[in-house]
């Protein structure tokens, strides 16, 4: 295979327990992160990898293919790792399984960019903003790219500093997309000071000197973390929002 989509999902949530399981317009989140993720039309194959039996039959029962992966991983990387590691293919992606509104459009460009540069051995996304409280938010992952669109940071604190008034930040939107080569040395490398800092596990590749390449989207995501989240992202699907709509237009793989 050439390219895979991995969706990490656990049972567990400080915040929001259970909230992959939650109920959004009629469907579990993590199903509608599924089926759009099924969408891209360069992916061969999507792999939800959970930790619960409870998901594992929620995602069987609406068709999806799951694998029940270790309760030991602490992080949605390892559970990545895991999946693929018997795999032969060269990308993987990993999508957050509380992102409803994931777009394939999206997965589409992070996968074309990785073809297309075969040096780049990390990638993700990022979506300009102009909204101050955003930019105030730890809940918001800041970055700032160079002029080749490499990051050179990424910060739950606000950066740049300061912005003019008006004036557009970058924030990440938490798609990653990896040869399968680097995700097993990224997994292999020890948590850095940086990604214990910030709370950022991207931040370890940045640390051992190795570049992420963003892509930039349009199309608006909403992070499923807290009830309010849950609420934004219904609000969102009820009136039809650019990244459903665009899941909708690209039709079933």
């Amino acid at each position: 295979m050439e390219a895979i989509g991995v969706i990490p999902a656990r049972i567990g949530s400080t915040r929001l327990p259970k909230k992959v399981l939650m109920d959004l317009c009629g469907k579990p989140v993590i199903q509608h992160v599924y089926e759009a993720t099924r969408k891209a039309r360069l992916l061969d194959e999507v792999i939800v990898a959970c930790d619960d039996e409870e998901i594992l039959s929620v995602v069987r029962g609406f068709g999806g293919k799951a694998v029940l992966t270790s309760k030991d991983h602490t992080t949605g990387t390892d559970r990545l790792a895991e999946v693929v590691n018997e795999l032969d293919v060269s990308i993987v992606v990993n999508i957050q399984g509380d992102e409803p509104l994931v777009s394939p459009l999206t997965i589409d460009d992070l996968v074309a960019l990785m073809q297309k540069e075969p040096e780049t051995v990390m990638a993700t996304v990022v979506k300009q903003s102009n909204d101050p409280a955003e930019f105030a938010s730890p809940d918001v992952v800041k970055a700032v790219l160079d002029c080749e669109d490499h990051v050179l940071y990424f910060s739950r604190s606000p950066i740049p500093t300061q912005l003019p008034r008006g004036g557009k930040y970058f924030k990440h939107i938490g798609l990653y997309a990896f040869t399968k080569e680097f995700l097993f040395t990224f997994k292999k490398m020890p948590p850095s000071d940086l990604e214990r800092y910030e709370r950022l596990e991207q931040l370890r590749a940045l640390e051992n000197g190795y570049r992420i390449k963003a892509i930039e989207t349009n199309l608006e995501t909403v992070g499923i973390d807290t009830a309010e989240d849950l609420e934004k992202a219904r609000a969102l699907l009820q009136k039809g929002s650019p990244a459903s709509s665009a899941a909708a237009e690209k039709g079933s793989v």
